[in-house]
């Protein structure tokens, strides 16, 4: 079997979508599987090496994958997408011989709390963000100097953005909002700062006026040159594009269920 991403579209419709899985052809490279997936989905998480379990997998982890092998998995990756586990490997069939498989199942995140237009300052946006994609990792990026960073900019950062980029590391909020690791300057001139930006070319900045980074306010730049300007923070504004659908840049209309798509995962 030749593996396109066309083949890869192929044999995932196959399967239905709340939960179903295949045996594939002896000749085929799990690995390059892997890598097709890793491609559309990002970094994978491993839940089955050698044989043995990642202790920590549960149900927020991708457990369902699991279910059809029972203890016959030799090697489990999964990927979180949208309301979807999908995940690829290798498992013993009923005869004993291992296999490569292709497996979906149901993903489920914990309702978040629905935002009102009143909240603000008392809320822990990080948390909330936390919750509304169903985070389950490790912290990525825990050890970003930020002093270093910060003193080549020239400026204090806002806190929830740095506390985003050490939780979340290096990826996409929906695989669509893309999050800086450091932010961008080349608005400086207009007095932005560019935190994330999407594959629609919108830019997602801060107004960098004042000493108190914390109170700067989301500024969007459109493809087209336009300002939208928000008074809230980073995690604040993500999280309202994530589940509110009356947003103007929400993303609620494509996704029932949120995720983070990291590029680059700690396994």
């Amino acid at each position: 079997m030749k593996l396109t991403q066309a083949t890869v579209s192929d044999l995932l419709a196959q399967l239905d979508p709340a939960g179903g899985y295949m045996y594939l052809p002896g000749d085929l490279d799990p690995q390059a599987l892997a890598d097709l997936l890793a491609d559309r989905f990002g970094a994978p998480r491993t839940l089955v090496l050698d044989g043995f379990t990642d202790p920590t997998v549960d149900g927020s982890r991708g457990a369902a994958l699991l279910v059809p092998f029972g203890d016959r998995a030799v090697k489990i990756r999964a990927w979180a997408y949208g309301d979807q586990w999908v995940g690829s490997g290798t498992s013993r069939d009923t005869e004993g011989v291992e296999r490569p498989v292709l497996v979906v199942a149901q993903r489920q995140v914990p309702e978040p709390l629905a935002v009102a237009p009143d909240e603000g300052a008392d809320v822990d946006w990080m948390e909330r963000l936390v919750q509304i994609t169903g985070w389950t990792q490790p912290a990525q990026r825990p050890d970003v100097q930020w002093a270093e960073v910060e003193s080549r900019l020239g400026t204090a950062l806002p806190t929830d953005y740095k506390r985003m980029v050490e939780t979340f590391g290096d990826g996409a909020f929906d695989a669509y909002l893309s999050l800086n690791q450091e932010p961008w300057t080349d608005l400086r001139e207009d007095g932005l700062l560019i935190w994330a930006g999407t594959e629609h070319e919108d830019l997602y900045c801060w107004r960098a006026d004042g000493d108190d980074p914390d109170r700067w306010p989301v500024v969007v730049r459109s493809f087209d040159g336009e300002d939208a300007s928000f008074d809230c923070n980073a995690a604040q504004f993500v999280c309202r594009i994530l589940i509110d659908p009356h947003h103007p840049f929400t993303m609620a209309r494509y996704f029932d269920t949120h995720w983070f798509m990291n590029y680059r995962m700690r396994d």
